[in-house]
């Protein structure tokens, strides 16, 4: 079984970015070994992501060839510096090569039928959860579905899904396949990185590695690949915008004004790349207290719906804050995945009905990027 030793051997005959043997030139800022599969991230600057390319493929042959190698992921970060031990301005750890395949017709994934973005103007409306739950609820009704959690500086799908695994390689090298859970292919930054490793990257390296989790995945034949996008309305948004034909996006929201603020925000940024707003989905709508059942509208209510009319959208339902929601969100059993059939699953069951039957009677376009 080869080891460390036999990893960074491998890697002297390739040459580093400065030309030297690449072990020697202090750029290998991690490797781990697991089940016969190595994966090793080298540092390089930001603006060199491009030109070290080729070096991360020689280094990806170089690992193969080892004896008992099963697979090899090679992946070009800019957590620090080479060889200075400072933390640099690019990403902690991240896939920083180009797109590996070239896009195809409708959505510009092969074999991926529609794309929607779950989104929010702001963070701690419950996005992740609503997203996680919907691209489940697709399944149950026998859709093939796929998640891509694209909010690369918090990721949340690893958490929801408990999953800890890193994903394996193509027989090929050239795409990672994608882990799956509850009827849902999975992929996201977070199997990529340590989980309390901080992740600092710049705009071109953000869509460096959105274009990398998006393309050089095998993510197979699918109806709908469900995007968890991070709060905002900001360089993923724009670069899944142009990158990936978004068949549709839902805009997440709690009922108070301050968030619907932002949710606006996020609807018009949607109606500028042309992205088809599907609905607003109301989170964290009422509290039922466990104990007497008495309702709290602790967030006020009727917001989101209020703004959905607004603006001309449809308005998509709405969830309780339930403890059972939060429990299973945190322990990583999703409601829709343990308790389909609860009064607590019912909104997101009735989201992914609504999900189904709107991209159906959509014919995939292509988003057109406006300026004004």
């Amino acid at each position: 079984m080869f080891n460390n030793d036999d990893v960074m051997a491998a890697l002297n005959g390739v040459a580093g970015p400065d030309g030297r043997p690449l072990a020697e030139t202090g750029a290998v800022s991690g490797v781990s070994i697991r089940g016969g599969k190595v994966f090793v991230s080298i540092a390089v600057a930001p603006d060199q992501a491009n030109a070290a390319e080729p070096m991360r493929v020689a280094a990806e042959a170089a690992l193969r060839r080892l004896p008992g190698v099963a697979g090899a992921t090679v992946v070009l970060t800019a957590e620090r510096a080479p060889g200075s031990g400072q933390v640099a301005s690019g990403p902690a750890a991240a896939p920083a090569r180009q797109p590996a395949h070239p896009a195809s017709k409708g959505p510009g994934l092969e074999g991926v039928k529609r794309v929607i973005a779950v989104s929010s103007g702001k963070g701690g409306v419950g996005k992740s959860t609503t997203a996680a739950n919907l691209a489940i609820g697709l399944a149950r009704l026998g859709l093939k579905i796929g998640l891509l959690d694209a909010d690369v500086f918090g990721p949340s799908v690893p958490k929801l899904f408990a999953l800890e695994e890193k994903p394996e390689t193509s027989a090929d090298g050239k795409s990672m396949i994608p882990l799956e859970k509850y009827g849902v292919k999975l992929m996201s930054i977070g199997f990529l990185v340590a989980q309390d490793q901080a992740v600092v990257w710049r705009g071109p390296m953000v869509m460096s590695a959105i274009s990398q989790l998006l393309r050089d995945v095998t993510w197979g034949e699918l109806d709908i690949l469900v995007v968890d996008m991070p709060p905002g309305t900001g360089d993923v948004q724009l670069s899944l915008a142009q990158n990936a034909s978004l068949s549709g996006a839902i805009v997440v929201s709690t009922p108070q004004d301050l968030a619907l603020i932002d949710a606006r925000r996020g609807i018009n940024m949607f109606n500028q790349v042309n992205v088809p707003i599907l609905g607003v989905f109301e989170n964290m709508s009422y509290f039922l207290c466990p104990h007497c059942g008495g309702r709290t509208e602790i967030f006020a209510h009727g917001g989101a719906k209020a703004a959905a009319e607004q603006a001309g959208v449809p308005f998509l339902g709405e969830a309780p804050l339930d403890m059972a929601i939060r429990e299973g969100s945190d322990a990583g059993r999703p409601v829709m995945a343990f308790a389909p059939e609860s009064p607590q699953a019912a909104p997101y069951l009735a989201l992914a009905e609504k999900v189904r039957d709107a991209v159906a009677a959509e014919a995939p376009k292509g988003p057109k990027i406006t300026i004004g």
